[in-house]
């Protein structure tokens, strides 16, 4: 399957208790189909303390679905669909992905 969204891209909330809100993509779980967002559905976990780490009560960012994840427009920072384009020939032939939105190219 081709990948849609990737690590660095920016992404916009559009379905859960964080709707509206915009991050960056730190890690991305393609076998879970989850990412974990910069900013973006933070949970508060309890740790017991080692000697490496301090214990008590840590915020930290939790995996959200794919589903519930929007690539922003690159023009206006909008939620927008994803599409591909290929731009050459031949062996020059290269795969881009393109925001169906502005029709503005992501990476390339």
């Amino acid at each position: 399957m081709a990948a849609r969204i990737k690590k660095g891209d920016r992404v916009v909330v559009i379905a859960g208790r964080d709707k509206g809100r915009t991050g960056e993509v730190v890690e991305m779980r393609r076998d879970e189909g989850r990412a974990i967002v910069r900013g973006v559905n933070i949970v508060k976990r309890h740790q017991r303390q080692t000697a490496a780490a301090e214990g008590g009560i840590i915020s930290k960012e939790a995996p959200i679905h794919l589903s519930n994840i929007a690539l922003a427009d690159p023009k206006d920072g909008k939620p927008t669909r994803v599409g591909f384009k290929f731009v050459g020939t031949g062996d020059a032939r290269k795969k881009l992905r393109v925001a169906k939105r502005s029709g503005v190219e992501i990476d390339g």
